[in-house]
Formats: structure tokens, C-alpha cells, sequence
């Protein structure tokens, strides 16, 4: 299983407060890292899991605040001081293609890959240490390369039909899924989401925005317009502007896009 190794180590690490955490993926216990933000000195390593393409993300849990990791193998919790395993779920998927970061939302967390489906794992208090439980599985809203985003107890994002969807956190329960805004070419399609108060903008594969509705009763769009060429890239915001590429390769263009109320 290659994992981040065939396709070169592209997650993102993730800073919380003093420290920066990221999935290093060596097999001398060194598959999570935990490194001072200012020098670079490690604090500690944990585990020998190899990397895959999903950023880790840290949240309190089952009343412990924690590092949660999605690596070739699997979901994996760790203690912030010192690394240490608080749980495991085994994901398992051909390539070690584990890429969509998970999401976290209270006691849940949300993951998937284009194999396993989708997947819903409740913790909870266990004495001094957590429990886990995979509550739920949805197969047919699998996810390949594309973060889903959250918002209050519903999950939004991109499926294998190339259909976005809204799915219950705590069951699993498709609410909508609605067609037509993905590229019809055999390439994986692909969705950046952002979330916009009450609202999620959507960048799709062939550089079209959508605003729609967050809103788990029923697909609602709410504006679109087409900002750039086909591309794989999550978007960065800031002060009401967007920024995004296009283009696959070297030969691809930067755009400033300013979001109007």
C-alpha cells in the first residue's frame, strides 16, 4: 500500500497554538509528528503509519482534546502531550488513497475514501480513555479526493455520481442529492467547499461557483457563475475575496474573484 508515496506527500500539517502537528508516515514510529510551531524540535513521534493525503485535525472528543489522524490504515486519535493512542478505526482502501479530511462535529467523526464508502464514528467517555464505534457506513455516498464540509448536524459534499448531497451526521441518512454541475468527461470529479454563514459556495471541477443554501430539506441554489477553467484546487478566501487556480499543470492561472452581498 504506497499511500502518500505515490503520489508525493501533499497534506497539509495543522497548527494548534505551540504546536504543529503533521502525518510524517515513517515506519520507526514515526508515522505522526508532533513539532514546536517557532523551531521545528519534535516534540514527539507516535506510530508507524504511513502517510496518506488527508490534514490532521485536533478537537475534543469524548471530553479529550486530541490529534486525529486518517492514514493509509485508518482513523487514529492521539493524545496532544505526548502522542499516545486513544483509539483506532481500521479504513482500509486500494493505493492508501485515504485523502478527504475528516470532519469533526461534537462527539463524531466523519470520514471516507472512494472504497470504504462513507463513514460515521461516534466516541464516548470509557473511564479514564475514550471508546469508538463506527455507527454507520454509506457506501454509495463514497467519497474520492473531495472534503466534505459540516454544517449544524448535516454533512455536505461531493459523491461517486458526481451528484453533491446532504447526508444526516447521525445516521447516515441521505436528505437530497442533486446532479448536473460536474464535468461529464471520465475524470474523478471534484468540489472545494467553503462554508459562508447560514450559506456553503461551492467550487466546482469546471471552475464554476455555486452559492447554495445550507439547508438539509432540499437542494437550493442560490447564485453561480463561472470564474475559471477546469481545476482540481481548494480555493483560499479572505476579506471577501476568493483566490483560485486552474489549469492541471505549471501552465494554470491565479484569480482574484471579489464576492459581492
Amino acid at each position: 500500500i504506497p499511500g502518500a508515496a505515490e503520489h508525493g506527500y501533499t497534506a497539509a500539517p495543522l497548527v494548534d497554538g505551540e504546536r504543529l502537528f503533521a502525518c510524517v508516515g515513517g515506519t520507526n514510529g514515526a508515522g505522526m509528528v508532533c513539532f514546536a510551531k517557532r523551531t521545528g524540535q519534535v516534540l514527539w513521534k507516535s506510530q508507524d503509519d504511513l502517510a496518506a493525503y488527508a490534514a490532521p485535525m485536533v478537537a475534543t472528543l469524548a471530553g479529550v482534546k486530541q490529534a486525529v489522524f486518517f492514514t493509509v490504515t485508518g482513523l487514529v486519535g492521539l493524545t496532544l502531550a505526548e502522542g499516545k493512542p486513544l483509539w483506532r478505526v481500521a479504513i482500509q482502501t486500494s493505493y492508501g488513497r485515504n485523502v478527504s479530511t475528516p470532519v469533526i462535529v461534537g462527539d463524531w467523526v466523519v470520514a471516507g475514501s472512494y472504497r470504504a464508502g462513507l463513514l460515521g464514528v461516534k466516541l464516548a467517555p470509557d473511564g479514564t480513555g475514550v471508546k469508538v464505534a463506527t455507527v454507520w457506513t454509506n457506501k454509495s455516498l463514497a467519497l474520492n479526493f473531495s472534503s466534505p464540509i459540516a454544517v449544524g448536524r448535516h454533512l455536505y459534499g461531493l459523491g461517486p455520481a458526481k451528484n453533491l448531497f446532504c447526508v444526516e451526521i447521525a445516521t447516515g441518512r441521505l436528505a437530497w442529492s442533486k446532479e448536473g454541475y460536474f464535468n461529464s468527461s471520465p475524470n474523478t470529479p471534484h468540489a472545494a467547499f467553503l462554508g459562508m454563514g447560514n450559506n456553503i459556495l461551492v467550487c466546482t471541477d469546471v471552475g464554476q461557483l455555486v452559492l447554495m443554501a445550507a439547508d438539509p430539506t432540499a437542494f437550493r441554489e442560490l447564485g453561480h457563475a463561472q470564474v475559471c477553467g477546469f481545476n482540481w484546487c481548494n480555493p483560499a478566501y479572505a476579506d471577501g475575496r476568493l483566490y483560485v487556480r486552474d489549469g492541471l499543470k505549471a501552465t494554470g492561472n491565479l484569480f482574484c474573484v471579489e464576492l459581492l452581498p
